[in-house]
């Protein structure tokens, strides 16, 4: 560094130069430098230097060096500034890229610090760097630094500055320098760009899922920023036919659906590429592609101009042009011409290439031929001409076939005009009709003729068939519609004005009918119409009394008169008294009763059961009806009351079905409390209802005692299960181990006459206890055994019984105590003792010789803990020697023999002995280990030779000698195996084995032999001389093998032949003639060389060939065959015959098809003639065929070479028909055939036509048709009219029948088996408004009372009519009359929901009684029906006092699941003060009703009886409690809007009118009938207008009945029974168990649950059946359970001791069963495993957090990886020094394969893993999963002796140390730069605000690592390859206490709970305040969850 200054001297100016460091720097200059000063750095002293100076120039300098010194001592003085840095080397700041961070922004304060206390000025250098920020000086210590301009970690992501600091002083030590590291951190502020791509794609339409094409985009960010998603956006709305998938990068475009160019020929996919941001804005980058689609012909052509209807006159001339159609290729892409064809039709022809339609004859519209009212239907055909085919246009040309794809149909209309020559004409000259009189208008008129023809018709078209309709003379009183008709018309006279029609007045009218053309009045005809009037009924029926009250003894028997009711009518005949019928006997009851409809007496018809039992109803209201003619008329209602009376029907009623309890052996008290209940719901306080119990049943009821009143049962005698086990047959039956049953019948019985008992059985379960300990059958066991016995052989098995009753506490366990040594084992289940594995018990091979063993053996029970029992027995084993020594056989010498020895001679004598006493030696040949060999060296087998029985070797003396006669030529060496045994050995064979050889002589005993017995030829006739017959060849077995040949035979055929007598060649000799001889035969001697010599003879055949000279030729056969077409393939058709003269191949027949004629459905079989079928036949296709066959010779050989003949022959082959085509209809019927209610019988509804392709001709193509279904009611009928046609016709009347109509039906042929389509049929009959509407509320003559005071606006009644009409027609609508009086003005009438609602003020004294008429009238077409109902409003007087419960509250049980109504409660009665009305009413009668708390109607309250009961079945589990709120009210109305109208109260009567009495009706909203709107349900109305129900505040209500005292609470309570059973919450448990588990451990539970409370929800758990093991290894010797299940909790008990080479798993049921027994099971999977096989998952989580969510984990984890995944251990982390973590949880886990239960090993599991990360990614995210290893590391083994140990840790050592030292130097050199990259790296954790104190609970660790992924380049910070090691653990990281970016970071004030409040220093820079100080100490204080040190973000 260097320092310099200048001062200035009189009249001189001085330069120098201060030196520092390695620089020297010139601050100043002059022209004149006559000193220079010089410092020196190490004295710091100062030279100065002169040239040629004068006297005052040194003066001057002596001066000038004073002056000097004292600067310099000035200087040294000055101490220098420094930045304040907390200790760190170089400043690191991070800051986001622009546009988060602005220019201008605040983004550090530098502070410095000076000893002198100067003011500071901050700069900084000049650098490529410098200009990103802004010093400004803030102060005389500090400066802020601003951001000059933007940052884009794109262009640069760091920029290295260099700050300055100075005091401005002038010395050396002013100016100090600072590094200053600017780090840019990502934004997402790029979007991704797609790189070049195919933009335009060409794809054919018949195209197959594939992949298009693949986009790359690129995005200029890092991390999940610059990662991109592909997604696809169809711009059109088609998202189902293209899919894109991200793979590795890359967008691959895939077509996933099918293409159809016809409906889309050009798609737009928009491709979008978007960044995987994880919060904050998502960019997206986009890529248009074109996807063109090629068409292929795969559409037939489409008409696209079709006139469907036109016209022509009929006198046009021929040749006139009709129409055009035009018709174009389906397929748009290809577009192949189109020609037309016109069916046949005499009239009309179509061009057939231009469409258009012309005359062909003169046309006449009268004719009726193939016309409709002069309209032809013509059908066309287009057909498409394939491309690649010539077409010239001209006619003639032939075209190929076209495709039925190929063709389209349509049908034109053609209509012939016509002209006016018709006039109007009426059916019928004379009509009678009649009409009702008072019917109204547009009532129509009814015909009287039965046929009537009430139509006219003209059959001119247009004007010319136009006709006016009237009446004449003209009247009001009737009209005629239409009035207007064209061509033809159906016309009614209907009622124009109805006040007019009275039957008093007129009976009869006529009238004249008259039909007149529109354009010419002239043209008219007429017809005459008489009318009758018809008298009408109007009057009612009135009952003798009103209301009916009798008397009814309960259960009373069928025929019991009740009562007698009468009525009266004033009208006469029918419509009078005797015309009265009753009917409608309305009620709870009615169905049990039977009302005789003459006379009026009401009996009981059936028994009523609950309905006549006075417990669950005491009285019954009924209504009955009185209807006059006949029961057709006009009715009236008169009431029943049935008062029922009871009588004792009842007997007590336990309230469990079974009672249970438990009971210790040995005990006097149960375990729990036996105490039986039941109830008598007669009448309390009565012998009916007085209960007593008593026990009536059991074989240990002695042992039991009964409170006859309470009902609870004590023990009197105690029970020992052991009895009870040894007579279990007749007591009980065992439940389960240590549980046995036994039962009581305990009975409860009322008092009364006569009296009625119930029983209930009552199930004890007696408990064993382990009372006895195991006892051996013998204490002294002894046994010898043998010194050789195998290891594992059994000796002898101990046994000892337990007398306990039940497991395990009976179950016996057998140990060794002592004395067995490592010699035997004894099976702790069997008590087998056997020899242990691997031992020997032979005395000589022990280190003591030992023969006798004394072994203590100790029997265990299976009592747990202090309850075990165990008793002891000795065994005595001596061992026995043994015989065991193998015998030695000696060395045996070689031999040499002659063949054909003499048999007996000796050969050798065979020697052995044995080290064994007394050994029994015996000798023998093994001919298995013996072989020989011929004189060629080739080895014999004995099959070929038996060498072996050529010796005989004597078993004792060892005597060899021959047995027969050895063969040399088949033997000559031998090696015979001589085998020793010693017949005396103990354990198995001793064995001893030698070989010995011998070799035999030769002798010359064998004659020559010909390699072939004889020798058979051919050669062809004609052959000439020399040519090779056959080539013979002799040998002999002997040593003298040469051979010579000679020939002998018959003269006449050796001289043919010549043979060569050394070589044996036989050759033509002479000409050979096939016609002379067909055959030549001879012999030939072979003689050897020997002495004698031998000979050999062979015979020769030679066999004469022919040559082919004859044709093939047909044997004469069947030339027709018939097959069915249903033949299989294979089927035999026939067989072909044919010959040839020749022999041999040219004699032999090939035969062969023509492939043209068979057209590939038949074959023949080429050697046999079978002629057979290939291919599937079709009848319909083809039904002849006519086959060529062809017959070749000689074909294999000769027909290539031209040398074959052949022959010709016709077959013909009919196919015969099978049923294999099923039935189709030709007409769609998919849309409804529409008909009228009045639809005439003998008028057909639809035809229904059906084709078969099987023959016509047979039953296969005749059809029968039938309706299968729908046709219940048989509204119609199904007339066939043909085989092929069938009309469906209405059986009955239609009338009343509208709606849809929905029928199958079934065509099938006659086939055998038949076949059948079936379709559906809908037809719609229409409604028509024939009925008028009829009031159903209220009834007819009702009386209303309502209040004087009722307020304008109240709602006095609703009106209610029914319409048994639909639609339109059923639609009622509602008004009021006039009446003289002019009452009805005092009432407002809604029109649509009938409500009557008072309009203005009653006033009772000037009119009490107000008598008004509404009037109901539907919408129907054409007229409008209306009914009229008569009312009688009574004004009475106001209702002063309101009744009055006397109570707030009322509390009330019910049993849930009881029958509804069977539970009945009184409720208390009101108060009320209330006078009599003044009209002599009856007393005001208190009606209770429900005002809320009811909605779902689960109870009803009977108004008048005060009775509460439900009218659901209630579920306890569902709700156990409800509130409702009763209304006490002399208004028996309903209380449905007694809540909505509080504040407004009214109360209005409706009673039936009488003469004197007047009563009031129910209409309690519970019991209200609901009428069928018949409107609102048609189906051309869908719905109508709901009102809407108001919402009430429940606070605001109880508040509002908290006030009113007409308002009682009633609070009821559901009481519980046991009716639900115990659900497991899985059908399949699974659980591991590892092979080092301790035995006894609970590792697992089975839990179940049940809806039921208290007792009825106790649960216990059983297991069940066997548990059974699969793959098992290991466990054979576990016999016992190996798992037990705690019935209290569930929980599953190891019962074994797992050892490490067990494997395999287990599967059984278990049963929850609660108090009653009902019970669930479930399968439970254990499996063995080790515990390097778990896994451990890292969690950041609590340990309660993660079993909340770990079913979650675990159901995502087994369906993503498709295995079963275990818990097996949910605990808190554990760091590598020991130490806690409770921020962080591991659970362990194994994973089981689905396929073959296996345990996948850890790194199949982390494979597995890493094989569907990104489906597991949001998953691990979600939970905060770190980390994913083995449960348990790995360990290395290592066999390395102590000492070389020692000496290669001493190696590794030195080595270490050296490579330390070497890495401390390299550190030491770069320390600057790797303090600011370890900076870099942790600064991640304060990377915003969000991780300051205000917000602690951001996850900062986002995704987990896996072991295969904690790689480089996981971390977004990564700096340089695992520099700043995040991957490590913590526990191998320095702790540092600077471990903040600053010292002066922050302090400290308090920690509370590890994460208290933390305070900054009133001066910090802006970083400090975004820095987490929890995070902070934790770090100082070993936490673990902290991540200044560990990041553990990984991108997956």
């Amino acid at each position: 560094m260097l320092h310099s200054y200048s001062y200035t001297l009189p009249r001189k100016t001085f330069i120098y130069y201060m030196m520092d460091s390695y620089e020297v720097r010139e601050l100043e200059s002059c022209k004149k430098l006559p000193h220079t000063l010089v410092p020196d750095t190490k004295r710091h002293r100062v030279r100065l230097k002169s040239d040629k100076c004068s006297t005052w120039e040194r003066m001057q300098s002596v001066l000038m060096f004073s002056v000097i010194i004292t600067i310099i001592t000035s200087a040294y003085s000055n101490k220098p500034p420094r930045f304040v840095t907390d200790g760190q080397s170089e400043i690191v700041l991070r800051l986001k890229e622009s546009p988060e961070t602005q220019v201008g922004n605040l983004i550090y304060t530098l502070k410095g610090y000076d000893p002198d206390n100067d003011t500071l000025t901050f700069d900084k250098r000049a650098t490529a760097d410098s200009g990103v920020i802004r010093i400004e000086n803030n102060g005389t210590t500090e400066a802020l630094v601003y951001l000059a301009k933007e940052l884009d970690r794109e262009t640069q992501d760091e920029y290295s500055i260099v700050l300055t600091l100075s005091d401005n002083h002038f010395n050396d030590y002013n100016y100090v320098t600072q590094s200053f590291l600017l780090l840019v951190e990502d934004i997402n502020d790029n979007s991704p760009v797609f790189l070049p791509y195919q933009s335009t794609i060409e794809v054919p339409e018949d195209s197959q899922p594939d992949i298009l094409t693949a986009l790359e985009a690129v995005d200029a960010d890092e991390g999940a920023y610059g990662q991109v998603v592909y997604y696809l956006q169809e711009l059109e709305g088609d998202n189902d036919v293209f899919a894109i998938s991200t793979y590795q990068g890359k967008g691959i475009l895939r077509l996933t659906g099918a293409l159809d160019y016809e409906s889309k020929s050009l798609y737009q996919l928009r491709i979008l590429a978007i960044d995987r941001a994880n919060y904050g804005p998502v960019n997206t980058g986009t890529a248009a592609i074109l996807i063109k689609i090629k068409d292929i012909e795969d559409q037939p052509p489409e008409f696209v101009k079709v006139q469907p209807v036109a016209r022509i006159p009929e006198d046009a001339a021929v040749g006139t042009k009709v129409m055009r159609v035009l018709c174009i290729d389906g397929d748009r892409g290809i577009n192949n011409p189109i020609v037309y064809e016109l069916e046949d039709n005499e009239l009309f022809a179509i061009e057939r290439y231009t469409g258009w339609i012309y005359t062909t004859q003169l046309l006449d519209r009268e004719n009726i031929n193939n016309q409709v009212d002069g309209a032809y239907i013509l059908k066309i055909t287009a057909s498409e001409l394939i491309k690649g085919h010539e077409f010239s246009g001209v006619t003639g040309t032939t075209f190929p076939p076209q495709l039925p794809s190929s063709q389209v149909r349509t049908e034109v209309t053609v209509i012939i005009s016509d002209v006016n020559d018709e006039i109007p004409t009426f059916g019928q000259s004379f009509y009678r009709c009649e009409i009702n009189e008072n019917s109204q208008a547009n009532t129509p008129l009814n015909f009287l003729d039965a046929e009537v023809k009430n139509f006219i018709h003209d059959h001119d078209v247009g004007n010319n068939g136009t006709f006016r309709l009237f009446l004449d003379p003209q009247n009001d009183l009737f009209e005629i519609v239409p009035a207007v008709a064209v061509n033809e018309a159906n016309f009614m006279l209907r009622v124009k004005n109805s006040k007019a029609l009275d039957f008093e007045i007129m009976k009869e009218i006529n009238f004249t009918l008259f039909a007149r053309e529109m354009d010419e009045p002239t043209r008219y005809s007429s017809a005459h119409v008489q009318i009758t009037i018809r008298d009408q009924n109007d009057n009612f029926p009135e009952f003798s009394h009103a209301i009916y009250s009798v008397s009814l003894m309960e259960n009373s028997e069928i025929g019991t008169a009740i009562t007698k009711i009468q009525a009266t009518d004033k009208d006469s005949q029918d419509f009078g008294t005797c015309g009265i019928r009753y009917r409608h006997l309305r009620g709870g009851v009615a169905h049990l009763l039977h009302l005789d409809p003459i006379t009026g007496v009401i009996t009981v018809k059936k028994a009523g059961g609950s309905a006549f039992d006075r417990e669950f109803m005491s009285q019954h209201y009924l209504t009955v009806e009185a209807i006059d003619n006949l029961g057709n008329g006009n009715r009236n209602t008169a009431q029943l009351i049935i008062n029922i009376e009871d009588v004792n029907d009842n007997a007590p009623i336990f309230l469990h079905r079974q009672y249970e309890t438990t009971l210790f052996e040995n005990k006097r008290d149960f375990e729990h409390p036996l105490q039986l209940e039941s109830r008598d719901i007669d009448l309390n306080d009565t012998e009916n209802s007085q209960i007593t119990y008593e026990i009536v049943e059991g074989m240990y009821m002695s042992h039991f005692y009964i409170d006859p009143v309470k009902g609870s049962i004590k023990l009197l005698k105690a029970f020992d299960y052991e009895e009870l086990v040894e007579h279990k047959s007749r007591q009980g039956r065992l439940m389960g181990e240590g549980l046995l049953e036994t039962h009581l019948l305990v009975r409860a019985r009322d008092s009364g006459i006569p009296m009625l008992s119930t029983v209930v059985p009552v199930m004890i379960y007696v408990k064993d206890i382990n009372d006895n300990p195991p006892i051996f059958q013998k204490k002294f066991y002894s046994r010898s055994i043998v010194e050789d016995l195998p290891s594992g052989s059994s000796i002898l098995q101990v046994s000892a019984i337990d007398r306990d009753g039940s497991a395990p506490n009976n179950v016996i366990v057998y140990r060794i105590q002592a004395g067995a040594g490592d010699k035997f084992v004894i099976n702790s289940e069997t008590g087998v003792l056997s020899v242990a594995h691997g031992a020997s018990l032979d005395p000589d091979l022990t280190e003591a010789k030992t023969t006798h063993y004394t072994i203590t053996v100790l029997a265990i029970d299976g009592g747990i803990g202090n309850s075990q029992l165990m008793n002891s027995a000795t065994i005595n084993i001596t061992i026995k020697d043994v015989n065991n020594k193998v015998p030695v056989l000696g060395e045996l010498p070689l031999l040499r023999t002659g063949e054909n020895v003499a048999v007996g001679t000796e050969l050798y004598r065979i020697q052995a002995h044995d080290l064994d006493e007394n050994p029994i030696l015996r000798y023998k040949i093994n001919a298995r280990n013996s072989e020989a060999r011929n004189e060629d060296g080739i080895f014999i087998q004995q099959s070929e030779y038996d060498y072996v029985s050529a010796f005989d070797l004597d078993p004792i003396n060892g005597r060899l000698q021959t047995a027969k006669l050895i063969d040399r030529e088949k033997v000559e060496h031998i090696k015979l195996a001589i085998m020793v045994e010693d017949l005396a050995a103990a354990n198995g064979q001793q064995l001893a084995e030698g070989i010995l050889s011998l070799h035999i002589l030769d002798e010359n005993d064998n004659n020559p032999k010909f390699k072939e017995p004889f020798y058979k030829r051919s050669i062809a006739e004609n052959s000439k001389n020399g040519v090779q017959i056959a080539q013979l060849n002799a040998y002999d077995n002997d040593k003298n093998r040469t051979i010579t040949y000679s020939l002998e035979g018959n003269p006449l055929i050796t001289q043919l032949v010549h043979l060569n007598a050394q070589s044996g060649e036989l050759v033509v000799g002479s000409k050979i003639d096939h016609e002379q001889f067909q055959w030549l035969n001879f012999s030939i001697r072979a003689t050897d060389s020997g002495l004698p010599p031998r000979s050999t003879l062979v015979d020769i055949y030679v066999t004469v060939l022919d040559e082919n000279d004859n044709n093939p030729y047909f044997l004469s056969g069947s030339k027709n065959y018939t097959i069915s077409e249903s033949a299989n393939i294979g089927t035999r058709v026939g067989t072909v015959y044919a010959g040839d003269s020749d022999s041999g191949d040219f004699g032999k027949i090939t035969f062969l098809l023509d492939r043209i004629s068979s057209q590939g459905k038949f074959s023949i079989d080429a050697d046999t003639g079978v002629l057979s079928v290939v291919d599937k036949l079709d009848r319909e296709t083809k039904d002849f065929y006519m086959l060529v066959i062809e017959a070749w010779d000689n074909y294999q050989f000769g027909f290539s070479a031209g040398e074959s003949r052949n022959a010709f022959k016709q077959v013909f082959v009919t196919i015969l028909d099978e049923n294999d085509n099923a039935p189709q209809i030709d007409k769609d019927f998919s849309e409804c055939v529409f008909i009228t209610e009045y639809h005439e019988l003998n008028e057909k509804i639809v035809t229904i036509k059906g084709s078969d392709n099987d023959d016509p001709q047979t039953p296969n193509g005749r059809l029968e048709f039938h309706i299968a279904k729908g046709n219940t009611e048989e509204l119609f009928e199904l007339r066939q009219i043909d085989a092929w046609t069938a009309d469906i016709y209405a059986r009955f009347s239609l009338r009343n029948r509208y709606g849809n109509h929905s029928m199958l039906i079934r065509i099938h042929d006659l086939g055998v088996p038949s076949n059948y389509i079936s379709k559906t049929l809908d037809i719609c009959i229409s409604d028509y408004n024939d009925h008028a509407p009829t009031f159903v509320q209220p009834l007819r003559n009702s009386t209303v009372r309502i209040p004087e005071n009722i307020t304008i606006g109240s709602l006095v009644l609703q009106v209610l009519a029914t319409d048994d009409d639909i639609g339109l027609n059923a639609l009622i609508k509602y008004r009021l009359k006039p009446d003289p009086l002019g009452s009805y003005k005092l009432f407002e009438l809604d029109s649509e929901t009938g409500n009557l609602y008072i309009k203005q003020p009653l006033d009772r004294n000037k009119q009490k009684i107000h008598e008004i008429r509404i009037e109901a009238y539907d919408q129907g077409l054409p007229t409008s029906l209306t009914t009229d109902l008569d009312l009688i409003v009574y004004v009475r007087k106001v209702n002063e006092y309101e009744p009055q419960f006397i109570v707030d509250e009322i509390y009330v049980n019910f049993t849930e699941h009881t029958d509804p109504g069977v539970e009945r409660v009184e409720l208390p009665t009101t108060i009320d003060k209330d006078e009599a009305d003044d009209l002599d009413d009856p007393p005001s009668h208190v009606c209770y009703s429900i005002i809320y708390g009811n909605e779902e109607e689960y109870f009803h309250l009977d108004p008048e009886t005060h009775i509460l009961v439900t009218t659901k079945e209630l579920d306890r589990e569902l709700q156990s409690n409800y509130s409702l709120y009763v209304k006490a009210s002399t208004s028996c109305t309903s209380g449905e809007n007694i809540l909505k109208n509080k504040q407004n109260k009214i109360e209005i009567e409706i009673d039936q009118k009488s003469e004197k009495t007047h009563y009031r009706t129910q209409q309690a909203s519970v019991y209200k009938p609901e009428i069928y709107n018949r409107y609102k349900h048609s189906r051309t109305i869908r719905s109508l207008r709901d009102e809407e129900a108001a919402a009430f505040n429940n606070a605001s209500v109880r508040e509002l009945f908290k006030a009113d005292s007409t308002v009682v609470k009633v609070e009821i309570h559901v009481a519980d029974i046991n009716d639900n059973p115990p659900k497991f919450q899985s059908k399949i448990f699974t659980g591991g168990i590892t092979t080092n588990a301790d035995f006894g451990a609970r590792f697992m539970r089975v839990e179940a649950t049940d809806l039921d409370e208290g007792e009825n929800a106790k649960i216990t758990y059983y297991q069940v059946g066997e548990i059974r093991q699969t793959l098992s290894e290991g466990l054979e010797n576990v016999k016992t359970s190996p798992f037990l299940v705690d019935r209290e909790t569930g929980e599953i008990q190891l019962n074994f001791d797992p050892q490490k080479d067990m494997k395999g798993y287990f599967d059984f049921m278990v049963l929850a069963n609660d108090s009653v027994g009902m019970k669930d099971v479930a399968r439970v999977f254990i499996y063995l495993l080790r515990e390097d096989q778990k896994v451990r998952f890292v969690f950041r989580l609590q340990t309660d957090e993660l079993r909340d969510r770990v079913h979650e984990f675990k159901e995502t984890l087994s369906n993503i990886t498709a295995a079963i995944v275990n818990i097996d251990e949910i605990k808190v982390h554990e760091n590598r020094d020991g130490s806690v973590d409770k921020t962080k949880t591991d659970l362990y886990m194994h994973l089981v394969s689905k396929m073959d239960n296996s345990i996948y090993e850890v790194a199949e599991v982390l494979n597995l893993i890493d094989g569907h990360i990104e489906s597991l990614d949001k998953l691990f995210k979600d939970l905060n999963v770190l980390d994913t290893q083995a449960a348990e590391a790995q360990l290395l083994t290592s066999e390395l002796q102590a000492n070389a140990m020692f000496v290669w840790l001493v190696f590794t050592n030195l080595f270490l140390a050296t490579l330390l030292v070497v890495i401390l130097i390299l550190c030491i050199s770069q320390r600057t730069d790797y303090k600011r990259q370890l900076r870099a790296a942790e600064v991640n954790i304060f990377r915003n605000s969000s991780l300051s104190l205000r917000n602690t609970a951001e996850t900062i660790t986002r995704v987990p690592n896996t072991n295969k992924h904690s790689l480089q380049g996981s971390n977004p910070m990564w700096l340089k390859g695992y520099e700043n090691e995040w991957f490590k653990t913590e526990e191998n990281l320095s702790r540092s206490d600077r471990d903040s970016l600053d010292d002066n970071f922050l302090a400290i004030a308090n920690q509370d709970n590890g994460c208290a409040s933390a305070k900054l220093f009133q001066q910090t820079n802006d970083l400090n305040r975004h820095f987490n100080v929890c995070n902070h100490i934790d770090k100082l204080t070993n936490n673990a969850h902290l991540l200044a040190k560990k990041l553990e973000t990984t991108e997956l």
